[in-house]
């Protein structure tokens, strides 16, 4: 998928002693200018950082207060609460504690924890508190990093599925973990190490100046495994899940007709869509309509005519939206017709907005059969999800930039194994039980002739696959 969005922590992270570090500004100019959106979260009041950073304009936005204040270059912001009551603020100056107060946060030292909980509960006010380092926010509920984080992305019309997030210390837990890519640095949490993809090693900023070099070099997201997003598939023989990370690999789902293909890309669907993917399915057939029960999903086509290209990217630049391509009702040379647009279309759009995230074609073996696939399909950013009953067919180029195989039932297993071997040596993968799959649709596979197979489904690495997140 690809890389859009940076978000920073600023103490710890890219400052020392609230001083911003100079190579980590020419490194965040330096994405920006490759079109990386910066955002900086940080726990401090807006008015503070502001004395120690100057001028905020060398980034995109800030989430400021943790999460409770986003300040834009226009002058804009926007508060996710109120400013704390009098009563409150009068009870903490009587008890001699010292704190300051922004637009939505009391800051104070760790130490007056006790004393502070104290004043919120007998005055029983709907406060969280929240440590870092040595340091306590009191901030309105429902409020952090990640939530003032999409917040300024629901601006920017963006997905935390296209960002990598860097931060240090125990309040940039969720910050991280809602980034695609979660990055801790060395020096600081041991805990949040523990819980990132990956961890910039060095001992201060100018190690993140060059890992955010590095990364914006790259049109795509870091390739980290294993990922924390995962789709599963269902359960080996031995009750164990079968997961594996959708983070930018081609895929592809082979098996006999009416064996459940379409059925168990359209589970992959589902887990992708409700964690906030944007998806797009190219249908050929009709086989997708009931991921319309689904939040986000907008089914275009249906007609004689399919939907105007137009209004499928207009859909698809919204990154809390699906969009299923219905052509069951379009001729077959048409269908061909239209595909060679839609699919450089598809791959235009991920290129400038990062979406969708995946791509699916059902039926791949009409459509990317021909010795232009190169010119229809973007190899760099890949995430594509290919179905089809005759692998073969696909055009060589193709085939050797498949990442993972999901093998449905097979009348004839000999002939599957052939079918998905396209070269070298297999790395074993997970037979997999259908019983144990959702029961969302299964009129598909319950009509599927099983013949004498013994299994259901398998999944297996491309072409000897060393990758980790590979089930094996």
């Amino acid at each position: 998928m690809q890389f859009g969005v940076l978000a920073l922590d600023y103490d710890g992270t890219v400052a020392r002693e609230g001083v911003l570090d100079p190579e980590v500004r020419t490194a965040i100019t330096e994405a920006r200018a490759r079109g990386i959106v910066v955002i900086l979260a940080t726990g401090r009041i807006l008015s503070g950082l502001k004395r120690v950073a100057g001028n905020l304009d060398f980034v995109d936005a800030v989430v400021a207060e943790n999460g409770a204040v986003q300040s834009f270059p226009n002058g804009q912001i926007r508060l996710a609460g109120h400013r704390p009551p009098h009563v409150f603020l009068d009870e903490l100056s009587r008890r001699g504690i010292q704190f300051q107060v922004g637009e939505c946060i009391v800051e104070s030292d760790a130490a007056s924890a006790p004393q502070i909980l104290e004043v919120i509960r007998q005055l029983e006010l709907q406060f969280a508190l929240l440590f870092n380092r040595s340091r306590l926010m009191v901030l309105p509920p429902a409020v952090s990093k990640s939530t003032g984080l999409q917040e300024v992305l629901n601006v920017f019309r963006l997905s935390a599925h296209n960002a990598v997030g860097i931060g240090d210390a125990e309040n940039d837990h969720d910050l991280l973990s809602a980034c695609e890519i979660a990055v801790a640095v060395s020096w600081g949490s041991p805990a949040l190490q523990k819980d990132a993809d990956e961890i910039v090693h060095g001992d201060g900023p100018r190690a993140v100046a060059e890992y955010i070099r590095q990364v914006s070099r790259q049109m795509r997201l870091p390739q980290v495994r294993p990922s924390r997003h995962q789709c599963v598939v269902g359960t080996a023989h031995d009750g164990s899940p079968v997961a594996f990370s959708v983070l930018g690999r081609n895929f592809l789902v082979v098996g006999d007709s009416y064996a459940g293909k379409s059925w168990a890309t359209g589970l992959v669907c589902e887990q992708m869509i409700l964690q906030g993917y944007c998806v797009c399915v190219i249908d050929p057939e009709g086989d997708y309509g009931g991921l319309e029960s689904l939040p986000g999903i907008v089914i275009l086509g249906g007609a004689d005519n399919p939907p105007e290209l137009p209004d499928v990217t207009q859909a698809l630049r919204h990154f809390d939206l699906s969009v299923v391509i219905d052509l069951s009702r379009v001729g077959y040379e048409e269908k061909l017709s239209y595909l060679k647009t839609l699919l450089p279309m598809l791959a235009s759009l991920r290129r400038s907005t990062g979406l969708p995230h995946r791509i699916i074609v059902d039926e791949a073996h009409y459509f990317l059969c021909e010795a232009d696939v190169r010119q229809l399909l973007d190899f760099e950013l890949d995430a594509y999800t290919l179905v089809t009953y005759r692998p073969s067919d696909l055009h060589p180029d193709l085939r050797k930039d498949l990442h993972l195989i999901l093998v449905k039932r097979l009348t004839e297993p000999n002939r599957g194994a052939g079918a998905v071997n396209y070269g070298g040596k297999q790395k074993p993968g997970k037979r997999v039980d259908q019983n144990s799959w959702s029961a969302k649709d299964r009129r598909s596979s319950d009509s599927a002739g099983t013949g004498g197979s013994s299994w259901d489904a398998a999944v297996l690495p491309a072409f000897a696959s060393n990758d980790p997140a590979c089930p094996s």
